[in-house]
């Protein structure tokens, strides 16, 4: 599938837009291929205690659960991310939403950075899969 990365920064951006940052004024806006083709978005959302502050990555995911038929094969995935800055330059997700990406997209999902597109092993080296975490379980 051709990703078309302009698109997904403008569409970020704009959403970007609707975001509610009182506090740190840095709006944040966030688009998301799914494998089936879908674009989803989402935008951060502060709250005044900041730890319940939720990222656009974030809110990216639930989009993308929230928006996917329960007929469809396996859980749905992400191929590309998107996530910018109100000026639409941009931003590398935090370390929380780099290991949330990488539930729904893997390893080899593409994130956009200034130098252009990356697979998300290279931004999370080393990140935390289900597999892992089933393998470790005790009893």
């Amino acid at each position: 599938m051709d990703i078309d990365w302009d698109e997904l920064r403008a569409v970020a951006r704009e959403t970007s837009s609707r975001a509610y940052a009182p506090y740190s004024r840095l709006r944040v806006g966030a688009a998301g291929l799914a494998g089936d083709g879908r674009v989803m978005t989402a935008c951060n959302v502060e709250n005044a205690s900041y730890g319940l502050t939720l990222c656009a990555e974030c809110g990216l995911v639930s989009a993308l659960h929230a928006t996917t038929p329960p007929a469809e094969a396996g859980p749905p995935r992400l191929l590309a991310v998107a996530v910018v800055a109100g000026d639409g330059a941009p931003l590398l997700p935090c370390g929380r939403c780099r290991q949330l990406l990488q539930e729904a997209g893997g390893p080899g999902l593409l994130i956009d950075t200034a130098a252009g597109p990356r697979p998300l092993s290279e931004l999370l080296p080393g990140g935390l899969s289900a597999a892992e975490v089933s393998s470790r379980r005790e009893g």
